[in-house]
């Protein structure tokens, strides 16, 4: 039975955790949607987002989640017909590819598997073999939220840049924007996207498209585009009701607004960090237990392939299963579950789990989750060596990385 004192927490890679600022800043009455607070704040969210993805382009906001966010950005730059190159490291490039497919556009995937990152060298070959320049856009997916894998967007870049070829570079930062560091800018992202509900602290159904002048140059020459994801009337309001196509999204935007101030008080640079030492005390952890296990282990060995914002780890089935079972019913955490490591029908499935530190988290939240995983592991007689919680503790302290 969940114990019914205390908070339950969700240790899942988002929905993240809420800060007490941001629900307090959606906790109001309705807004005037035509003048007053609102239109003023949203003004200023556009550079607070542009400093989060580190670049100075544009940024259309849209009432959505991430696969809408998906759709949003694929509609503006591919029509029916088009060819995309997908870069595979999970379910969710997978899943973004199966999104340009449904709206007619030819997708050629690279799969390069659940446990390794996307190896720019079988893309410059692919790039490269593409003389007359069929591929209009390669799509690749910063962080994989299924199996926390994440990608070096730099080595894709210069793929492209070697070969000369003009397609877009698109990357999905859901996962990562606000957890890893990541520069649209520098480099050479020609569309960026990113939805509220993960490193952004704030409630699904947000999405963010940022676009650079390459890829507004494509727009151009679409025709048509759908009037709901159209980025161009939302980056060039007529009116303010032209930023969201409709009535604004209220109380999600104020939230937004108290997560980007919060962002910009501990410093972006400064919020990679506390995510890269909050990761690197959960690897420890599990790194302890796997060591007199059986089977328990880390899905990403390679730790410069490992995300700061997502860990997934894999056991015996139905192990995973019963442990996310256990850490529920016992100590009020939820864990993720395993997404696209197997199909749902297979005994398989109950061997993997994941672990969301995204957002706002800190060192006792990271312990607090470690110690519930080592009570369950304890209680559920699976084999572990070491104290996952020292391992945390000796990381977050300073004296170990």
């Amino acid at each position: 039975m969940v114990p019914d004192s205390g908070r339950q927490y969700l240790a899942i890679p988002g929905p993240s955790a809420l800060p007490e600022r941001v629900l307090g800043a959606m906790h109001r009455a309705a807004p005037n949607i035509y003048e007053g607070d609102l239109i003023e704040m949203a003004a200023g969210l556009v550079p607070d987002l542009n400093a989060v993805a580190r670049t100075r382009h544009q940024v259309a906001i849209y009432i959505a989640n991430g696969h809408g966010t998906w759709e949003a950005a694929l509609a503006n730059v591919l029509a029916p017909g088009d060819k995309a190159l997908v870069l595979a490291t999970g379910r969710f490039g997978k899943g973004w590819g199966d999104m340009a497919a449904g709206l007619g556009a030819e997708v050629e995937t690279i799969d390069f598997g659940l446990q390794s990152a996307v190896d720019a060298a079988r893309v410059e070959e692919r790039l490269a073999a593409d003389a007359g320049h069929q591929i209009r856009a390669v799509l690749a997916v910063h962080v994989d939220t299924g199996t926390s894998i994440k990608n070096d967007i730099k080595t894709i870049r210069a793929a492209l840049d070697a070969t000369g070829h003009p397609a877009l570079l698109m990357v999905d930062c859901i996962a990562s924007l606000a957890c890893d560091a990541f520069e649209m800018d520098a480099w050479g992202v020609d569309v960026t996207l990113a939805a509220s509900q993960k490193g952004l602290m704030t409630p699904p159904g947000l999405g963010f498209v940022w676009f650079g002048p390459k890829a507004a140059d494509v727009r151009r020459q679409m025709k048509p585009v759908s009037r709901y994801w159209d980025w161009q009337p939302r980056t060039e309001p007529a009116v303010f009701s032209d930023l969201w196509n409709g009535t604004a999204p209220t109380h999600h935007l104020f939230g937004l607004r108290e997560a980007l101030d919060m962002i910009a008080e501990e410093g972006l640079e400064q919020v990679w960090a506390r995510h890269g030492l909050i990761a690197r005390a959960y690897w420890a952890a599990f790194e302890a237990w796997e060591a007199g296990s059986d089977g328990l282990a880390l899905n990403v060995a390679d730790r410069s392939c490992r995300s700061h914002a997502v860990t997934a780890v894999s056991c015996p089935p139905p192990m995973a299963t019963k442990l996310r079972d256990w850490v529920f019913e016992n100590a009020g955490v939820t864990l993720g579950i395993g997404l696209g490591m197997a199909p749902m029908n297979d005994p398989a499935w109950h061997g993997h789990f994941r672990v969301g530190h995204m957002g706002h988290v800190n060192g006792h939240m990271a312990l607090g989750v470690i110690g519930a995983i080592e009570a369950g592991l304890r209680a559920l007689n699976i084999p572990f060596a070491g104290s996952g919680a020292a391992a945390a503790a000796t990381v977050l302290s300073g004296a170990a990385s």
